[in-house]
């Protein structure tokens, strides 16, 4: 094992939670924001805003070739599936508990776990039954047919399949990009495509909002900034865990802002959902250390 690798941990676990925390502050923002203005709307202004940052960091850490990417149109593809889990995102956690909507959009890994066994590889059976462990915690925070079921919570975990697709449309991006291109890119083609359609929702900005905007714009390009360093410099499965600090954020920002305080089914959900992710988490981690053609 390489010597620096501890310390190489460390940096990405601490790069990791300051990442999530940024884009829980981000997911409060949109929250507040929501109020007044479309989902579009706000795609719109954080990544305008965003874009001369990202274009200059790309420029200043891989130079004029951070601009260029051989697969304009996987960014473009990328970025449609992007809005569309954005939109449904910012949507639940207008109409419900911030804290609910970020444990419900934690089922990702198990729809990336499951859609890759159809279209990538097979998965054994312990990883299948933690999938069916955590969606069994989904059912837990939605309670379908009960009285107090509401089809709002469904958009999360559409969020959560949608958020999918996007994770594994990694696979047809370059691999010789570097981060910093693929940061100018995200905020390139979303500033284009929310920007075509962004006039029809278009609410005049209110002045006060105005550092709302700019501040939505600085927290999320950072957080993702952050959790893409994490991955690079750490082991994926010692940082990947640390996603789930987000619940602990989404739950004090949401009693904080608007008093909202989950229900003990809610906190058993998320638990459930939680444990069944860092397990799939790990067993991939050992199966990446195993034989690759062994299916267990």
């Amino acid at each position: 094992m390489n010597a620096q690798q501890p310390q190489h941990n460390m940096t990405g676990i601490i790069l990791m939670c300051a990442g999530v925390a940024l884009l829980c502050v981000n997911d409060a923002l949109a929250k507040g924001l929501m109020d007044h203005y479309s989902p579009i709307q706000i795609i719109f202004m954080r990544n305008s805003i965003a874009l001369p940052v990202a274009t200059l960091l790309a420029i200043k850490m891989v130079g004029f070739g951070g601009l260029r990417s051989n697969r304009v149109g996987v960014h473009f593809m990328r970025t449609i599936i992007w809005i569309t889990a954005t939109i449904m995102f910012f949507t639940s956690i207008h109409l419900m508990g911030l804290a609910e909507a970020t444990a419900l959009a934690f089922v990702a890994p198990l729809f990336i776990t499951a859609i890759s066994s159809v279209l990538i590889a097979r998965v054994g059976w312990r990883r299948w039954l933690a999938v069916m462990v955590g969606f069994i915690g989904v059912l837990v925070i939605v309670r379908p047919g009960a009285a107090t079921f509401e089809p709002v919570s469904l958009l999360p975990v559409a969020t959560a399949f949608t958020y999918a697709l996007l994770m594994l449309s990694a696979r047809l991006l370059d691999a010789r990009e570097s981060m910093w291109t693929l940061l100018f890119y995200l905020s390139f083609t979303s500033t284009i495509l929310s920007g075509a359609v962004v006039w029809y929702f278009w609410t005049p900005i209110r002045v006060e909002d105005i550092g709302l905007f700019i501040a939505i714009a600085f927290v999320g390009t950072g957080g993702m900034t952050m959790i893409t360093q994490a991955f690079r410099v750490a082991d994926a499965p010692t940082v990947a865990p640390f996603d789930y600090t987000a619940l602990v954020w989404a739950t004090g920002l949401g009693w904080f802002f608007w008093g909202e305080t989950p229900d003990l089914l809610t906190f058993v959900g998320a638990a459930i959902i939680t444990a069944s992710g860092i397990f799939i988490i790990f067993r991939e981690k050992r199966m990446a250390e195993a034989d690759p053609t062994t299916n267990v």
